[in-house]
């Protein structure tokens, strides 16, 4: 299935919209994120904001980070439909020896150090919404969804700074901008490039409390085994 060119909200026979639980959310194994590349490269260009005459390059950028991403032990896959694709959101757990961290601009701060270590960390990569998708809750409750399926204390995810909407959005979901992190934009064109600057951002999803109000706290009885 792909996205359509065009979504609007979904009509009952009164003429009244359909709530938003008619979004229906499902996971996908590896396999099935294998066979909807082409449909989820579409609904990336549908739902971005590239610059006219950049389509194609744009969604083989998208293709070449997803393919890499599938690859990734812990890749995990959730997809919104309702008569048709709605939107996605996958990632994979960010590996305990923090790689995923590299590049970051001064000191981790420790509790996602040591979230991190923990195993507890899911890094989101994507987040795509149709445009015309009626459900305008459906970024979130595809975030909260995925970190829930995967038994994350933490979500953690990259934004560009030029792209506001993006990290007013996160910010309004409660997650916490903690510094830049310097990544090449597209290593498999860009080799020689200069590291992009990106705003790391993360979701603490455990208790608040006063020795810890961030969330951050570190709970070795939540340490995962190897």
């Amino acid at each position: 299935m792909t996205a359509p060119a065009r979504r609007e909200p979904q009509r009952g026979a009164a003429g009244t919209a359909t709530p938003d639980h008619a979004v229906r959310l499902r996971r996908l194994n590896r396999w099935q994120a294998e066979t909807l590349r082409e449909d989820l490269a579409d609904l990336y260009v549908e739902s971005s904001r590239a610059r006219a005459g950049r389509e194609y390059r744009s969604r083989e950028a998208f293709l070449r980070r997803l393919t890499g991403d599938i690859r990734r032990p812990g890749f995990a896959l959730l997809i919104a439909e309702d008569t048709a694709f709605a939107g996605c959101a996958y990632g994979f757990p960010v590996p305990r020896e923090g790689t995923w961290w590299r590049g970051f601009d001064g000191n981790l701060p420790q509790g996602v150090e040591q979230l991190t270590a923990s195993g507890h960390v899911f890094a989101i990569t994507e987040i795509l919404v149709h445009p015309h998708c009626g459900d305008g809750d459906l970024a979130r409750r595809l975030q909260q969804r995925l970190l829930g399926d995967n038994h994350a204390s933490l979500g953690a995810t990259l934004v560009d700074p030029a792209d506001a909407p993006a990290r007013d959005a996160f910010l309004s979901w409660g997650w916490q901008d903690i510094g830049a992190v310097h990544r090449q934009s597209d290593p498999t064109v860009h080799r020689l490039s200069a590291p992009v600057p990106l705003r790391a951002m993360v979701l603490p999803l455990g208790p608040h409390t006063a020795a810890h109000p961030d969330g951050l706290a570190h709970e070795n009885r939540t340490q995962r085994p190897d």
